[in-house]
């Protein structure tokens, strides 16, 4: 008979930034949290987040896990495994952490990595996560989990190339577009938007009205328009800021491909929301993009350092010429999209891993 979950169980989520900002670490602990809410339907749920991040939120985080004494925290990011480890000491509450990417294994300072190495369990959104935490933190691979991304599959769906867009960006329809879509910092120079546009001259003498569209916004955008001012590309490079929900849906569908030649990506929640809107995708092989396109069955894999690489590759999609012929069927993609990343998948994963520790049953 199967058992259900105690109707008192109680969860903490700390997740910094949850509400104020739409980044795809913020996306990942929103479905976090509506599959802990969906799972304990009778437990309580609460969520511990404010967007000014640091010292002031893991104080209030720290002392609202005291006072509220939970069945089980789920930190949201590695930087906060001291508070929930102070806690862990003082309380005896157990803590799950859930790690992304260069966080998760790039981590300085002594007391940080031995707070995560006493997580109860490590939540990792991909295997290439889970390997450099294994490898440069010496955590027991046992100890990771990978739950992999999700997506809102309403909300990203095959659609025609938005009118509305094209007039925005005066494209007349046919013209071959290529979209990356990221937060533009320096600190994640390694996401690739800076190779697509050194591979765009390239390109440009096959497809003389190629469009890029890069959107995001951050501290970088003064070195990529540097780069798009060296190699002429004014005409050739749009940058329209910020773009979030349905507008990025639509940016989506206006698109001929996806790209993003990353190479430190943890997984990539963009990838599989281009693929739920049918688009064929190209992406780095060194990095968790892997899981991301399933070893390369859901799309196309590069040297994320190889600008002829990266270059031929794109080509040969807009071309459609390339070998892997799937990435020209977009209803499959999007089917196998929901089939190895839909929210129902992830929902079921997390209760499984859940079920396995025994901490809430």
């Amino acid at each position: 008979m199967k058992r259900e979950p105690a109707v008192k169980a109680s969860i903490h989520i700390w997740a910094p930034d949850i509400f104020g900002y739409t980044g795809g670490l913020q996306r990942h602990l929103s479905f976090i949290l509506l599959a802990a809410r969906d799972i304990f339907k009778g437990g309580r749920i609460k969520i511990i987040s404010r967007s000014n991040s640091g010292i002031g939120f893991a104080l209030k985080a720290l002392w609202s896990s005291l006072a509220g004494r939970p069945d089980l925290i789920i930190v949201g990011h590695a930087h906060f495994c001291p508070a929930a480890y102070i806690v862990k000491r003082l309380a005896g509450i157990p803590f799950w952490v859930v790690t992304y990417g260069i966080e998760a294994w790039d981590v300085r300072g002594n007391f940080l990595k031995k707070s995560l190495l006493a997580s109860d369990r490590v939540l990792s959104m991909s295997n290439f996560t889970k390997e450099r935490m294994t490898s440069e933190l010496n955590i027991p691979a046992g100890k990771i989990s990978v739950l992999p991304g999700t997506f809102d599959s309403d909300l990203f769906r095959i659609k025609s190339k938005p009118e509305r867009l094209l007039t925005k960006y005066k494209l007349n329809g046919k013209q071959p577009v290529i979209l990356t879509v990221c937060r533009l910092d320096k600190g994640e120079k390694y996401k690739g938007y800076d190779k697509i546009i050194e591979s765009l001259p390239g390109l440009i003498r096959h497809f003389p009205d190629i469009r890029y569209i890069l959107v995001g916004y951050g501290n970088d955008m003064e070195r990529i328009k540097e780069l798009v001012r060296r190699f002429e590309l004014d005409k050739y490079v749009i940058l329209p800021g910020k773009v979030t929900g349905e507008e990025l849906c639509d940016h989506y569908n206006l698109c001929d491909v996806f790209a993003m030649p990353s190479r430190g990506e943890g997984f990539g929640i963009v990838f599989i929301e281009a693929l739920a809107c049918g688009k064929p995708v190209l992406a780095g092989n060194k990095d968790g993009s892997v899981d991301a396109l399933r070893n390369g069955e859901l799309g196309v894999l590069v040297d994320p350092d190889n600008i002829s690489e990266i270059s031929d590759n794109l080509i040969k999609i807009l071309k459609r010429e390339h070998s892997n012929k799937i990435i020209y069927n977009p209803q499959l993609l999007r089917e196998k999209a929901i089939e190895y990343f839909g929210f129902a998948k992830f929902r079921m994963t997390l209760e499984q891993y859940l079920k396995d520790a025994k901490t809430l049953y």
